[in-house]
Protein backbone atom coordinates (compact mmCIF):
# COMPACT_ATOMS: atom_id res chain seq x y z
CA UNK A 1 0.00 0.00 0.00
CA UNK A 2 2.82 2.45 0.97
CA UNK A 3 4.52 2.04 -2.62
CA UNK A 4 1.26 3.18 -4.06
CA UNK A 5 1.42 6.62 -1.98
CA UNK A 6 3.30 9.64 -3.68
CA UNK A 7 6.05 11.16 -1.74
CA UNK A 8 4.93 14.04 0.49
CA UNK A 9 6.83 16.99 1.23
CA UNK A 10 6.20 19.48 4.23
CA UNK A 11 7.31 23.14 3.78
CA UNK A 12 7.22 25.60 6.45
CA UNK A 13 6.44 24.05 9.03
CA UNK A 14 7.70 24.01 12.92
CA UNK A 15 9.41 20.94 13.64
CA UNK A 16 9.31 19.56 17.26
CA UNK A 17 10.54 16.35 18.31
CA UNK A 18 10.71 16.02 21.81
CA UNK A 19 12.42 12.83 21.51
CA UNK A 20 15.79 14.77 20.12
CA UNK A 21 15.05 17.84 21.27
CA UNK A 22 14.50 19.26 17.80
CA UNK A 23 12.64 22.54 17.46
CA UNK A 24 13.14 24.71 14.48
CA UNK A 25 11.53 25.53 11.27
CA UNK A 26 12.08 23.45 8.16
CA UNK A 27 10.50 20.26 5.57
CA UNK A 28 10.07 17.05 6.22
CA UNK A 29 10.08 14.19 3.71
CA UNK A 30 7.61 11.16 3.92
CA UNK A 31 8.27 8.42 1.22
CA UNK A 32 6.72 5.00 1.38
CA UNK A 33 4.88 5.65 4.60
CA UNK A 34 8.11 6.36 6.33
CA UNK A 35 9.96 9.87 7.38
CA UNK A 36 12.68 9.65 4.41
CA UNK A 37 14.69 12.91 6.34
CA UNK A 38 13.84 17.22 7.67
CA UNK A 39 16.03 19.45 8.25
CA UNK A 40 15.68 23.41 7.05
CA UNK A 41 16.04 23.21 3.11
CA UNK A 42 14.90 19.72 1.37
CA UNK A 43 14.67 19.20 -2.46
CA UNK A 44 11.60 18.40 -3.90
CA UNK A 45 11.07 15.48 -5.36
CA UNK A 46 9.35 14.93 -8.80
CA UNK A 47 5.96 13.86 -8.44
CA UNK A 48 5.95 14.80 -4.67
CA UNK A 49 2.79 16.19 -3.04
CA UNK A 50 3.76 19.40 -1.37
CA UNK A 51 2.07 20.34 2.35
CA UNK A 52 2.85 23.95 3.25
CA UNK A 53 2.07 23.92 6.88
CA UNK A 54 2.07 28.27 7.01
CA UNK A 55 4.27 28.12 10.40
CA UNK A 56 2.11 25.30 11.72
CA UNK A 57 3.97 22.75 13.97
CA UNK A 58 4.57 19.25 12.59
CA UNK A 59 5.11 16.90 15.39
CA UNK A 60 5.26 12.97 15.66
CA UNK A 61 1.28 11.90 16.11
CA UNK A 62 0.10 11.18 19.56
CA UNK A 63 0.49 8.02 21.25
CA UNK A 64 -2.72 7.41 24.08
CA UNK A 65 -1.20 5.36 26.53
CA UNK A 66 -4.67 4.11 28.07
CA UNK A 67 -8.17 4.48 26.26
CA UNK A 68 -11.19 1.97 27.04
CA UNK A 69 -13.14 1.25 23.82
CA UNK A 70 -17.07 -0.18 24.00
CA UNK A 71 -15.51 -3.50 21.07
CA UNK A 72 -15.69 -5.87 21.76
CA UNK A 73 -19.22 -6.21 23.82
CA UNK A 74 -20.16 -2.31 24.41
CA UNK A 75 -20.14 -1.45 20.72
CA UNK A 76 -24.00 0.66 21.25
CA UNK A 77 -21.25 3.10 23.80
CA UNK A 78 -18.64 2.68 21.11
CA UNK A 79 -17.28 1.20 17.91
CA UNK A 80 -13.57 0.64 17.28
CA UNK A 81 -14.08 2.59 13.61
CA UNK A 82 -15.98 5.17 16.02
CA UNK A 83 -12.41 5.61 18.44
CA UNK A 84 -10.60 5.76 15.63
CA UNK A 85 -12.42 8.82 14.14
CA UNK A 86 -12.49 11.11 17.22
CA UNK A 87 -8.67 9.85 17.38
CA UNK A 88 -7.69 11.18 14.27
CA UNK A 89 -9.31 14.30 14.94
CA UNK A 90 -7.33 14.56 18.22
CA UNK A 91 -4.43 13.64 16.64
CA UNK A 92 -3.76 10.68 18.02
CA UNK A 93 -1.87 7.49 15.80
CA UNK A 94 -1.44 4.72 18.01
CA UNK A 95 -3.41 3.84 20.65
CA UNK A 96 -3.19 1.28 24.23
CA UNK A 97 -6.84 -0.68 24.85
CA UNK A 98 -7.59 -1.38 27.80
CA UNK A 99 -8.44 -5.17 28.43
CA UNK A 100 -11.55 -5.04 30.89
CA UNK A 101 -14.05 -5.17 27.66
CA UNK A 102 -16.99 -8.06 27.65
CA UNK A 103 -15.05 -10.55 27.11
CA UNK A 104 -12.15 -9.36 28.49
CA UNK A 105 -8.68 -9.33 26.44
CA UNK A 106 -7.22 -12.69 28.66
CA UNK A 107 -7.45 -14.82 25.31
CA UNK A 108 -4.72 -14.22 22.50
CA UNK A 109 -7.30 -14.54 19.60
CA UNK A 110 -9.21 -11.81 21.19
CA UNK A 111 -5.75 -9.76 21.51
CA UNK A 112 -5.48 -10.78 17.59
CA UNK A 113 -8.83 -9.60 17.20
CA UNK A 114 -8.33 -6.00 17.98
CA UNK A 115 -5.27 -5.37 16.65
CA UNK A 116 -6.64 -6.18 13.62
CA UNK A 117 -9.49 -4.45 14.12
CA UNK A 118 -7.27 -1.73 14.76
CA UNK A 119 -5.37 -2.23 11.35
CA UNK A 120 -8.45 -2.28 9.66
CA UNK A 121 -9.08 1.22 10.29
CA UNK A 122 -6.34 2.45 8.28
CA UNK A 123 -6.10 5.09 10.76
CA UNK A 124 -4.99 4.01 14.23
CA UNK A 125 -2.73 1.54 15.71
CA UNK A 126 -4.40 -0.11 18.37
CA UNK A 127 -2.49 -2.09 20.90
CA UNK A 128 -4.74 -3.81 23.45
CA UNK A 129 -2.94 -4.52 26.89
CA UNK A 130 -3.72 -7.79 28.26
CA UNK A 131 -5.58 -9.21 31.01
CA UNK A 132 -3.55 -9.29 34.18
CA UNK A 133 -5.80 -11.50 35.78
CA UNK A 134 -8.09 -14.29 34.04
CA UNK A 135 -11.26 -12.31 33.22
CA UNK A 136 -9.87 -9.16 34.66
CA UNK A 137 -11.67 -10.18 37.99
CA UNK A 138 -8.55 -10.55 39.91
CA UNK A 139 -8.23 -13.92 41.11
CA UNK A 140 -6.20 -15.90 38.83
CA UNK A 141 -3.17 -15.16 36.43
CA UNK A 142 -3.56 -14.86 33.05
CA UNK A 143 -1.42 -16.55 30.68
CA UNK A 144 1.01 -14.09 29.73
CA UNK A 145 3.79 -15.78 27.82
CA UNK A 146 0.93 -16.01 25.16
CA UNK A 147 -1.09 -12.81 25.68
CA UNK A 148 2.94 -11.30 24.76
CA UNK A 149 3.44 -13.27 21.88
CA UNK A 150 0.17 -12.34 20.75
CA UNK A 151 0.84 -8.75 20.99
CA UNK A 152 -0.25 -7.47 24.66
CA UNK A 153 1.98 -4.30 25.26
CA UNK A 154 1.55 -4.47 29.03
CA UNK A 155 -0.94 -6.25 31.60
CA UNK A 156 -3.57 -4.28 33.19
CA UNK A 157 -7.44 -4.90 35.25
CA UNK A 158 -8.12 -1.92 33.66
CA UNK A 159 -10.63 0.26 35.12
CA UNK A 160 -10.20 -2.80 38.44
CA UNK A 161 -7.78 -2.62 40.72
CA UNK A 162 -5.69 -5.40 40.97
CA UNK A 163 -6.73 -5.94 44.78
CA UNK A 164 -5.48 -9.06 46.21
CA UNK A 165 -1.45 -8.02 47.18
CA UNK A 166 -0.30 -11.50 46.38
CA UNK A 167 -1.94 -11.77 42.86
CA UNK A 168 -0.25 -8.39 42.33
CA UNK A 169 2.70 -9.68 43.57
CA UNK A 170 2.50 -12.46 41.11
CA UNK A 171 1.31 -10.07 38.26
CA UNK A 172 4.58 -8.22 38.59
CA UNK A 173 7.07 -11.36 39.27
CA UNK A 174 5.32 -12.85 36.04
CA UNK A 175 5.63 -9.49 33.55
CA UNK A 176 9.09 -8.64 34.89
CA UNK A 177 9.94 -12.77 33.26
CA UNK A 178 8.18 -11.54 29.91
CA UNK A 179 10.24 -8.23 29.81
CA UNK A 180 6.47 -6.27 30.27
CA UNK A 181 4.54 -4.52 33.25
CA UNK A 182 1.88 -4.03 35.11
CA UNK A 183 -0.92 -1.21 34.97
CA UNK A 184 -2.90 -0.52 37.86
CA UNK A 185 -6.05 1.23 38.82
CA UNK A 186 -4.78 2.82 42.15
CA UNK A 187 -7.51 2.93 44.75
CA UNK A 188 -8.09 0.51 47.66
CA UNK A 189 -11.10 -1.45 46.86
CA UNK A 190 -12.64 -1.72 50.27
CA UNK A 191 -12.24 1.81 50.74
CA UNK A 192 -13.40 3.39 47.79
CA UNK A 193 -16.41 0.84 47.30
CA UNK A 194 -19.68 2.82 46.97
CA UNK A 195 -18.08 5.79 46.96
CA UNK A 196 -19.02 8.59 44.23
CA UNK A 197 -16.67 11.62 44.80
CA UNK A 198 -14.05 12.71 46.62
CA UNK A 199 -14.33 12.62 50.59
CA UNK A 200 -15.21 16.16 51.82
CA UNK A 201 -17.10 19.06 52.44
CA UNK A 202 -18.06 18.91 48.61
CA UNK A 203 -19.60 15.73 48.87
CA UNK A 204 -20.94 16.19 52.10
CA UNK A 205 -23.00 19.17 51.02
CA UNK A 206 -24.41 17.17 47.88
CA UNK A 207 -25.34 13.83 49.86
CA UNK A 208 -22.67 12.04 48.34
CA UNK A 209 -20.75 8.75 49.10
CA UNK A 210 -17.45 10.19 49.79
CA UNK A 211 -14.17 7.99 49.00
CA UNK A 212 -10.98 9.05 50.81
CA UNK A 213 -8.46 10.14 48.66
CA UNK A 214 -6.04 8.21 50.65
CA UNK A 215 -7.66 5.19 49.03
CA UNK A 216 -5.14 6.27 45.89
CA UNK A 217 -1.98 6.55 48.45
CA UNK A 218 -2.64 3.10 49.95
CA UNK A 219 -2.55 1.53 47.15
CA UNK A 220 0.10 2.89 45.34
CA UNK A 221 2.41 2.33 49.16
CA UNK A 222 1.69 -1.21 48.45
CA UNK A 223 2.59 -1.80 45.13
CA UNK A 224 5.88 0.23 45.42
CA UNK A 225 6.70 -2.34 48.21
CA UNK A 226 5.45 -4.99 46.61
CA UNK A 227 7.84 -3.82 43.20
CA UNK A 228 10.96 -3.36 45.72
CA UNK A 229 9.97 -7.10 46.19
CA UNK A 230 9.92 -8.50 42.89
CA UNK A 231 12.00 -6.45 41.04
CA UNK A 232 8.89 -5.94 38.99
CA UNK A 233 7.72 -2.31 37.06
CA UNK A 234 4.06 -1.25 38.33
CA UNK A 235 3.18 2.09 36.69
CA UNK A 236 0.49 3.79 38.47
CA UNK A 237 -2.74 4.98 35.96
CA UNK A 238 -4.44 8.35 35.91
CA UNK A 239 -2.78 9.45 39.28
CA UNK A 240 -5.16 12.27 41.02
CA UNK A 241 -3.44 12.75 44.31
CA UNK A 242 -0.53 14.96 45.85
CA UNK A 243 0.17 12.29 48.14
CA UNK A 244 0.13 9.52 45.66
CA UNK A 245 2.59 11.48 43.81
CA UNK A 246 5.22 12.12 46.52
CA UNK A 247 5.55 8.58 47.25
CA UNK A 248 6.30 7.61 43.51
CA UNK A 249 8.68 10.33 43.42
CA UNK A 250 10.50 9.02 46.55
CA UNK A 251 10.06 5.70 44.61
CA UNK A 252 12.05 6.54 41.37
CA UNK A 253 14.45 8.32 43.83
CA UNK A 254 15.39 5.07 45.29
CA UNK A 255 15.41 3.62 41.76
CA UNK A 256 12.32 1.49 41.70
CA UNK A 257 10.71 0.32 38.38
CA UNK A 258 7.74 2.65 39.36
CA UNK A 259 6.47 4.60 36.78
CA UNK A 260 3.10 6.65 36.22
CA UNK A 261 0.48 8.67 34.18
CA UNK A 262 -2.15 11.32 34.56
CA UNK A 263 -4.83 12.43 32.62
CA UNK A 264 -6.33 15.83 31.93
CA UNK A 265 -9.61 15.84 33.92
CA UNK A 266 -7.22 15.83 37.11
CA UNK A 267 -5.08 18.69 36.10
CA UNK A 268 -7.39 20.84 34.61
CA UNK A 269 -10.45 20.24 36.27
CA UNK A 270 -11.26 19.59 40.86
CA UNK A 271 -13.96 18.33 42.18
CA UNK A 272 -16.31 21.81 42.46
CA UNK A 273 -16.83 20.44 38.59
CA UNK A 274 -20.03 18.43 39.63
CA UNK A 275 -21.22 21.41 40.86
CA UNK A 276 -24.62 20.02 40.67
CA UNK A 277 -24.80 16.98 39.82
CA UNK A 278 -22.92 16.71 36.74
CA UNK A 279 -22.68 13.21 35.79
CA UNK A 280 -20.44 14.02 32.86
CA UNK A 281 -17.77 15.14 35.59
CA UNK A 282 -18.31 11.43 37.46
CA UNK A 283 -14.72 10.48 36.69
CA UNK A 284 -12.93 6.98 38.36
CA UNK A 285 -10.89 8.08 40.38
CA UNK A 286 -13.27 10.75 41.02
CA UNK A 287 -11.93 14.79 40.77
CA UNK A 288 -10.09 16.15 43.49
CA UNK A 289 -9.68 18.97 45.42
CA UNK A 290 -7.64 22.19 44.13
CA UNK A 291 -4.72 21.26 45.83
CA UNK A 292 -4.26 17.91 44.20
CA UNK A 293 -5.05 19.32 40.93
CA UNK A 294 -1.89 21.91 41.53
CA UNK A 295 -0.05 18.81 42.68
CA UNK A 296 -0.64 17.26 39.63
CA UNK A 297 0.52 20.17 37.44
CA UNK A 298 3.43 20.24 39.51
CA UNK A 299 3.99 16.39 38.99
CA UNK A 300 3.88 16.62 35.21
CA UNK A 301 6.44 20.01 35.00
CA UNK A 302 9.15 17.94 37.16
CA UNK A 303 8.80 14.60 35.24
CA UNK A 304 7.24 12.77 37.80
CA UNK A 305 4.79 11.68 36.00
CA UNK A 306 5.85 9.95 32.18
CA UNK A 307 2.78 10.41 30.65
CA UNK A 308 -0.52 11.64 29.95
CA UNK A 309 -3.30 9.16 28.63
CA UNK A 310 -6.70 10.16 27.23
CA UNK A 311 -8.18 8.15 30.31
CA UNK A 312 -11.13 7.36 27.45
CA UNK A 313 -13.96 5.98 28.95
CA UNK A 314 -17.11 6.12 26.59
CA UNK A 315 -21.10 5.75 27.82
CA UNK A 316 -24.25 6.48 26.15
CA UNK A 317 -26.66 8.80 27.33
CA UNK A 318 -28.18 6.88 28.93
CA UNK A 319 -25.11 5.87 31.21
CA UNK A 320 -24.99 9.06 32.14
CA UNK A 321 -29.20 9.95 32.44
CA UNK A 322 -29.20 9.01 35.73
CA UNK A 323 -29.01 10.35 39.39
CA UNK A 324 -25.41 11.14 40.07
CA UNK A 325 -24.70 8.02 42.45
CA UNK A 326 -26.14 5.57 39.48
CA UNK A 327 -24.58 7.24 36.54
CA UNK A 328 -21.09 5.46 35.03
CA UNK A 329 -18.12 6.87 35.87
CA UNK A 330 -15.78 8.56 32.86
CA UNK A 331 -15.34 10.79 29.84
CA UNK A 332 -14.91 10.60 26.55
CA UNK A 333 -10.84 12.07 25.71
CA UNK A 334 -9.66 10.95 22.39
CA UNK A 335 -10.16 14.50 20.83
CA UNK A 336 -10.08 16.90 23.30
CA UNK A 337 -6.43 14.97 24.81
CA UNK A 338 -4.11 17.29 23.31
CA UNK A 339 -5.85 20.70 23.31
CA UNK A 340 -6.24 20.51 27.49
CA UNK A 341 -2.74 19.09 27.84
CA UNK A 342 -1.98 22.83 25.76
CA UNK A 343 -3.78 24.74 27.98
CA UNK A 344 -1.26 24.05 30.51
CA UNK A 345 1.69 25.37 27.94
CA UNK A 346 -0.91 29.22 27.36
CA UNK A 347 -0.78 28.74 31.08
CA UNK A 348 2.87 28.75 31.34
CA UNK A 349 2.91 25.40 33.20
CA UNK A 350 4.65 23.25 30.68
CA UNK A 351 6.82 24.48 27.33
CA UNK A 352 5.43 23.02 24.20
CA UNK A 353 7.96 20.53 23.89
CA UNK A 354 7.47 19.07 27.34
CA UNK A 355 3.66 18.79 26.59
CA UNK A 356 4.18 16.68 23.38
CA UNK A 357 7.11 15.05 24.66
CA UNK A 358 4.40 13.72 27.55
CA UNK A 359 2.02 12.80 24.24
CA UNK A 360 4.57 11.31 22.25
CA UNK A 361 8.35 10.21 23.30
CA UNK A 362 7.65 9.22 26.31
CA UNK A 363 4.80 6.73 26.44
CA UNK A 364 6.19 5.15 23.24
CA UNK A 365 9.50 4.93 25.42
CA UNK A 366 7.78 3.59 28.15
CA UNK A 367 6.23 0.65 26.06
CA UNK A 368 9.15 -0.10 24.13
CA UNK A 369 7.14 1.48 20.82
CA UNK A 370 8.82 2.51 17.83
CA UNK A 371 6.52 5.64 17.00
CA UNK A 372 6.61 8.77 18.76
CA UNK A 373 9.37 10.58 17.36
CA UNK A 374 10.54 12.26 13.79
CA UNK A 375 13.28 10.12 13.07
CA UNK A 376 14.90 8.96 9.34
CA UNK A 377 12.96 5.38 8.67
CA UNK A 378 10.30 6.05 11.24
CA UNK A 379 6.62 5.58 10.39
CA UNK A 380 5.61 8.63 9.28
CA UNK A 381 2.59 9.04 11.86
CA UNK A 382 2.38 12.66 11.88
CA UNK A 383 0.27 15.34 13.33
CA UNK A 384 -0.14 19.29 12.30
CA UNK A 385 -1.06 21.60 14.86
CA UNK A 386 -2.11 25.08 15.02
CA UNK A 387 -1.18 26.01 19.38
CA UNK A 388 -3.14 29.28 19.10
CA UNK A 389 -6.48 28.44 17.20
CA UNK A 390 -8.98 28.69 19.47
CA UNK A 391 -12.37 26.68 19.81
CA UNK A 392 -14.56 25.17 21.94
CA UNK A 393 -15.86 21.47 23.31
CA UNK A 394 -19.48 21.12 22.43
CA UNK A 395 -20.59 17.73 23.58
CA UNK A 396 -23.04 16.36 21.25
CA UNK A 397 -20.68 17.60 18.61
CA UNK A 398 -17.99 15.50 19.09
CA UNK A 399 -16.03 13.84 16.80
CA UNK A 400 -16.74 9.43 17.62
CA UNK A 401 -19.97 7.84 19.05
CA UNK A 402 -19.16 9.09 22.72
CA UNK A 403 -19.97 12.50 23.85
CA UNK A 404 -19.45 12.14 27.70
CA UNK A 405 -16.94 14.74 28.02
CA UNK A 406 -16.10 16.74 31.12
CA UNK A 407 -14.86 19.71 29.40
CA UNK A 408 -18.34 20.06 27.83
CA UNK A 409 -18.19 23.96 27.05
CA UNK A 410 -14.65 24.59 27.59
CA UNK A 411 -12.68 26.90 25.77
CA UNK A 412 -9.78 25.98 24.05
CA UNK A 413 -6.72 26.93 22.18
CA UNK A 414 -5.03 24.53 19.85
CA UNK A 415 -6.37 22.62 17.46
CA UNK A 416 -5.51 19.62 15.01
CA UNK A 417 -4.97 20.32 11.77
CA UNK A 418 -4.33 17.28 9.96
CA UNK A 419 -3.65 13.69 11.11
CA UNK A 420 -1.51 11.53 8.62
CA UNK A 421 -0.89 7.47 9.36
CA UNK A 422 1.98 6.07 7.90
CA UNK A 423 2.38 8.76 5.38
CA UNK A 424 -1.51 8.97 4.63
CA UNK A 425 -3.33 11.81 5.18
CA UNK A 426 -6.36 10.26 8.09
CA UNK A 427 -7.79 13.88 9.17
CA UNK A 428 -8.03 17.56 7.87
Amino acid sequence: MHDTLPDTLFINARLIDPASGLDAPGSLLVSRGVIADHGGALGNPEGAEIVDCGGAVLAPGLVDMRAALGEPGAEYRETIESAADAAAAGGITTLCALPDTQPALDDAALLQFVLRRGEATGSLSILPYGAATKGCAGKEISEYGLLREAGAVAFSDGRHAIESARTMRLALSYSRAFGSFVVQHPEEPSLARGGVATEGELATRLGLAGITPAAEAIMVARDIALARITGGHVHFAHVSTGAALDLIRSAKAEGLAVTCDTAPPYFDLNETAIGDFRTYAKLSPPLRREADRLAVVAALADGTIDAIASDHQPADADDKRLPFAQASAGGTGLATLLGITLARVHGGDLALPQALALLTSRPAGLLGLPVGRLERGAPADLLLLDPERAWKVEAGRLPGKAQNSPFDGRALEGRVLGTWKAGRRVFG
